[in-house]
C-alpha cells in the first residue's frame, strides 16, 4: 500500500521537506544593519535628542542588543513577502531623497539576499536633521 505523493514527503527532494519561518525581529535587524551602513545615515530613530539619549540607555540593558540593531526599524513578516517601515536621523547637507533611495535600495537588497523574502515596501520617514555643532546624543558605550 502506497501513499500518495500529495500527501506524503516520499518523493520530494529534502530541501522541499517542512517550512522555514523568519521573525520579525530578524528582519528588522536586517535592515537596521543595511540602513545604517549608507552614508548621509546619522542615526535611527526618533530624532529628538532626549530620546536618542533614553533609546541609547534602554538599549545598553542586559539583552539590549537586538533592541539597539533594530531601533527605528518595523517589519510585517509574511509566509513569502515583508514590508518595513524605518524611521531615520540624516546628517545634516545630505541630499535627503538621496539617502533614503540608498536606504531603500541597501534594505531590500540585503533583506532579500538573506531571507528569500519579496521586499514589497520600504516606508522611510526622516525624523531629525544631525547638525554639525551638536554633540553626539548617542556617546560609545564602554560597555561590552
Amino acid at each position: 500500500m502506497t501513499e500518495s505523493a500529495s500527501g506524503s514527503s516520499v518523493g520530494k527532494p529534502p530541501a522541499d521537506r517542512g517550512r522555514t519561518s523568519i521573525a520579525d525581529g530578524v528582519v528588522e535587524k536586517i535592515a537596521g544593519l543595511a540602513a545604517r551602513e549608507v552614508v548621509g545615515v546619522h542615526a535611527m530613530g526618533s530624532g529628538s535628542g532626549l530620546s536618542r539619549t533614553f533609546g541609547a540607555v534602554r538599549d545598553r540593558v542586559p539583552g539590549g542588543a537586538k533592541a539597539s540593531v533594530s531601533r527605528g526599524v518595523k517589519a510585517e513578516v509574511g509566509e513569502v513577502q515583508t514590508a518595513l517601515d524605518l524611521e531615520i536621523v540624516v546628517e545634516y547637507g545630505v541630499a535627503i531623497r538621496e539617502v533614503a533611495r540608498a536606504v531603500r535600495e541597501n534594505v531590500i537588497s540585503a533583506v532579500e539576499r538573506m531571507t528569500g523574502l519579496e521586499v514589497v515596501e520600504v516606508n522611510i520617514a526622516v525624523s531629525d536633521v544631525k547638525l554639525p555643532d551638536e554633540p553626539d546624543d548617542e556617546p560609545e558605550s564602554r560597555l561590552q
